[in-house]
């Protein structure tokens, strides 16, 4: 027979506490550095802020960290890696298409339905579809949109309006204004591009809405006095400058971002904003390696500025992702051998201080095409280069002229590009704060909305 003693007890139940300690504390070193605790993640998010990177495909992600790593001489991550929650499939739902425009895209991920090519929060016949910026209004929450494009662009269209047509451009600037819940404006904080088709000889959009209470701004500099939780600004004719060839007066997407925060949280209900960094996909249409990361770069830092509201209010769950991939960018292509590094190389992009568009201009407009690229580019270049670009030169096309300054940087860098266009892969998805446990495994594009529908319903 085996009898405890009081002492043997004593020991018997320290060591089995010891051991439990250990674990749970093992447990907590082991957890990742930026987890949040089982509380804050089963917390209803009072501000939701879904952001997207427009044609943010995997590579471009790649390359974006080797850059970023390149610059600061150590290996880095960027600020949403250690976020990351699953991929995100991307189709439409278009008889002729199986891979997405913006348009279908920013549809499924604003109303939960998936519908054709160059749809505006409408389905494939024609009916409106209610999009997480109306329930969130209904809600009595504020609603800010802020993209680098023109507001009228595919992305904030389907999240602010609803049209048979991404392509119907003063018509949908019409609707921001026009189409209301309860009676008022759908959106309390536009900020982008697109002031030709907000002001025309027909209608001026922009003095109806200040004439409504809005504050407008055109410059950095008055977005940053801005006082009014009622906010219009448009800051190019059409979509924004990339951000290496933009001018002090032009915000970043930071910028941007941080005064849209600013106003939208002095609503004690709580906000959804759209932010997007739009011209990622636009420099990838064009297979402008040096634009896109520029572009990513702008990205980052108004995707820092939303996190670091985010940790700070404790409040705000964050979702980022991607609408589609653009361009088929590839991380390494032809002439990488073992003598070159078999690697994709970030250096040449680092040396360019404008877009090879922006230089192009320079060239088309008389200025000698030598002169340009010294100017812009802090590398030296072969005679080879120099030559393929002066013989595009001769012909004073822009596009050519363009094209033969971006091949130095794909083949320097070994950048490869597979289309002009879309390509139908799926995209990354990272959240944070409250609710991110929604974001988990593979979803279809359209759990975007679905998700953020179910959190405001709740009460």
């Amino acid at each position: 027979m085996f009898v405890i003693t009081k002492s043997r007890f004593t020991v018997t139940v320290t060591l089995i506490l010891t051991a439990f300690l250990s674990i749970f504390a093992i447990t907590e070193f082991i957890s990742p550095p930026h987890s949040q605790s089982s509380k804050s993640s089963s917390k209803n998010p009072k501000n939701i802020i879904l952001i997207i990177g427009d044609g943010m495909g995997m590579p471009m992600i790649n390359s974006y960290r080797t850059l970023k790593s390149e610059k600061l001489n150590t290996p880095v991550q960027t600020a949403w890696d250690s976020y990351l929650t699953g991929m995100q499939m991307t189709q439409p739902n278009d008889p002729r298409d199986n891979i997405t425009d913006s348009s279908a895209a920013a549809t499924a991920m604003a109303t939960g339905t998936k519908t054709y090519n160059d749809a505006i929060a409408v389905d494939n016949n024609h009916q409106r579809l209610k999009s997480v910026t109306e329930a969130a209004k209904e809600k009595k929450k504020s609603v800010g949109i802020v993209v680098t494009s023109d507001l009228t662009d595919a992305t904030p269209a389907a999240f602010g309006v609803h049209n048979v047509s991404r392509k119907n451009y003063t018509e949908i600037a019409d609707q921001y204004y026009d189409e209301r819940i309860n009676g008022s404006h759908k959106v309390d904080v536009l900020l982008g591009g697109g002031a030709k088709y907000f002001i025309r000889n027909d209608r001026n959009l922009a003095e109806e809405f200040r004439k409504d209470g809005y504050h407008y701004v055109t410059t950095k500099q008055d977005l940053k006095k801005n006082q009014h939780e009622k906010l219009l600004g448009l800051f190019g004719e059409v979509e924004l400058d990339k951000a290496i060839d933009r001018e002090n007066s032009t915000p970043s997407l930071k910028d941007m971002t941080e005064a849209a925060l600013t106003q939208l949280q002095k609503n004690e209900n709580g906000f959804f904003m759209l932010l997007e960094g739009s011209n990622i996909d636009n420099a990838a249409h064009e297979n402008d390696v040096v634009g896109a990361l520029s572009e990513m770069e702008d990205f980052e830092k108004g995707v820092q500025a939303a996190l670091d509201f985010a940790k700070k209010d404790q409040e705000t769950l964050v979702i980022i992702t991607a609408d589609h991939s653009t361009g088929g960018f590839s991380y390494g292509a032809e002439g990488m051998t073992r003598e070159t590094g078999y690697k994709w190389d970030p250096s040449p992009i680092i040396a360019a201080k404008k877009t090879p568009g922006y230089m192009a201009e320079k060239i088309a407009e008389g200025q000698d095409a030598e002169k340009v690229l010294s100017t812009y580019v802090d590398m030296k270049l072969t005679e080879n280069e120099i030559n393929q670009v002066q013989n595009a030169a001769s012909q004073s096309n822009t596009a050519d002229i363009q094209k033969s300054i971006q091949l130095i940087f794909d083949k320097r860098s070994f950048s490869g590009w597979t289309t002009l266009a879309h390509t139908g892969e799926d995209v990354p998805v990272y959240a944070y704060g409250p609710g991110k446990e929604k974001w988990k495994g593979l979803i279809d594009n359209t759990q975007q909305a679905k998700n953020i529908f179910a959190i405001l319903e709740q009460k």
